[in-house]
C-alpha cells in the first residue's frame, strides 16, 4: 500500500511541483534587477567586447563576459555603446568621432538628460558636446573660451570620468590656441599621469608644442628630441614620433637651421603614410616653413599649396596654410592668388582667417 502510495506521489506530485519551480524562475528573473549589456571599442581594434562595465574610472574600463573581466587602459578606449542609447546620442556619438562636429552639436544639445537613468551615459553626453563646442571653436567656428568653460565644467564635475585625459587634451589645445601658454602646459602635463605609455608620450610632444608656439626654440626641440629617443612598441607611439620630427623641422626653420630643417623633412616625406591627413598636412607645412627661411619662396608655395590642395580636412594646418599663401602669393607676383586665399580662409575658418 505504501509503494502504491509512493509512486502515484512521483507521478502526479513531483511534476507539478517541478512546473511551479519554473514558474517561479521565470517570475524571478523576469521582476529581478536587469543588467545592461554595453559595448566598448579600443584603438587597437573595430571589434567590440560587449558586457556588463564594472568599472570605468580615470585609469581603466572593466567589462564583465561571462565569468572574465577584461580591463581596459581608459585612454585607450575609443567609445562605448550604451545599451538603451537614445538615437540623437548614437548618431552624435559616430558624427563627433568622424569629426563632424557641426552634425555632434545639435544632436546632442536635443537630448533631454532628465530621460537618460544612467550617470555614465549623461557624463558621455557632456562630454561630448563640449568636445564638439571644442574642435569647432579649434576651427574657428566657436567661441573659445565658451568651449574651454564646458570642458572645465566637465572635468569638474566628472573628475574620475574615463574621458578624463581626451578632456585634458582638448583644454590644453583651447588654452593654446587662446595663447595662454602655462595653462596649455599645465594640461598637457596632466596627461603624464594616464595609464598608457601612448598618453604619456603625447604629453611630452604636445608640451614641446606649446613651447613652440611660445617661442622657447631650445626647450621645444629638446622635448621632440625625447620623443623621438624613446623606444616605442606600438603604431600609435611611432606616429607620435613623426609629429615630433615635423615639430623638430618647425623649430629648426626658426632658429636659422633651415638646411638642417629641408633634410629633416625629406626623410619624413619618404616615410609618409598620405592617408594620415594630420600627420602630412603637418610635415608639408614643415616643408614650407623651412624653404621660406631658406628664402626660396617657390619652394615654400610649393609645400603649403600642398596642404591646401591634398589636406583641407585638418583646419589647423589647413588655415595655417592659407595664410601663409597670403603672404607668399604677391612675392611671385600673384596677388590674385593671395585675395583667394584670404577669401577661403575668411569663409571657412572665420575666427581664424582674421
Amino acid at each position: 500500500m505504501l509503494d502504491c502510495i509512493s509512486r502515484a506521489y512521483h507521478r502526479h506530485l513531483v511534476p507539478r511541483v517541478g512546473r511551479v519551480a519554473f514558474l517561479a524562475t521565470i517570475w524571478v528573473a523576469g521582476t529581478g534587477p536587469t543588467l545592461a549589456i554595453d559595448r566598448v571599442y579600443t584603438n587597437a581594434s573595430n571589434s567590440a567586447v560587449s558586457g556588463e562595465i564594472t568599472v570605468a574610472n580615470r585609469k581603466s574600463v572593466s567589462v564583465k563576459t561571462g565569468g572574465s573581466t577584461q580591463d581596459f587602459p581608459a585612454d585607450q578606449v575609443k567609445k562605448i555603446l550604451f545599451e538603451g542609447d537614445p538615437t540623437p546620442l548614437t548618431n552624435a556619438r559616430e558624427f563627433a568621432l568622424d569629426g563632424q562636429y557641426d552634425q555632434a552639436l545639435p544632436l546632442l544639445q536635443s537630448i533631454d538628460l532628465s530621460s537618460l537613468k544612467r550617470d555614465i551615459v549623461k557624463a558621455d553626453v557632456a562630454y561630448l558636446q563640449a568636445l564638439s563646442m571644442g574642435e569647432l571653436a579649434l576651427a574657428g567656428k566657436g567661441d573659445k573660451g565658451a568651449a574651454a568653460k564646458a570642458a572645465l565644467d566637465f572635468v569638474i564635475k566628472n573628475p574620475d570620468s574615463w574621458h578624463y585625459y581626451s578632456a585634458a587634451r582638448l583644454l590644453g589645445d583651447l588654452a593654446l590656441a587662446m595663447k595662454s601658454f602655462d595653462n596649455a602646459s599645465k594640461y598637457y602635463e596632466s596627461l603624464r599621469t594616464a595609464p598608457s605609455v601612448e598618453t604619456k608620450i603625447q604629453s611630452v610632444y604636445l608640451t614641446g608644442v606649446t613651447h613652440l608656439e611660445k617661442g622657447d626654440l631650445a626647450a621645444a626641440m629638446a622635448d621632440f628630441d625625447k620623443v623621438a629617443g624613446v623606444s616605442v612598441q606600438s603604431v600609435e607611439a611611432a606616429r607620435l614620433q613623426r609629429l615630433a620630427k615635423a615639430g623638430k623641422a618647425v623649430a629648426m626653420a626658426r632658429s636659422g637651421k633651415a638646411s638642417e630643417g629641408i633634410e629633416l623633412v625629406k626623410t619624413l616625406i619618404a616615410d609618409l603614410n598620405q592617408t594620415d591627413v594630420e600627420l602630412a598636412a603637418k610635415i608639408y607645412n614643415a616643408q614650407g616653413a623651412n624653404y621660406e627661411a631658406a628664402g626660396d619662396v617657390e619652394g615654400a608655395i610649393m609645400a603649403y599649396l600642398h596642404t591646401h590642395l591634398m589636406f583641407s580636412s585638418q583646419p589647423s594646418t589647413h588655415a595655417q596654410a592659407l595664410a601663409k599663401l597670403v603672404q607668399l602669393w604677391p612675392k611671385v607676383g600673384k596677388p590674385e592668388r593671395a585675395a583667394e586665399a584670404k577669401q577661403e580662409l575668411q569663409q571657412r575658418y572665420p575666427g581664424l582667417g582674421g
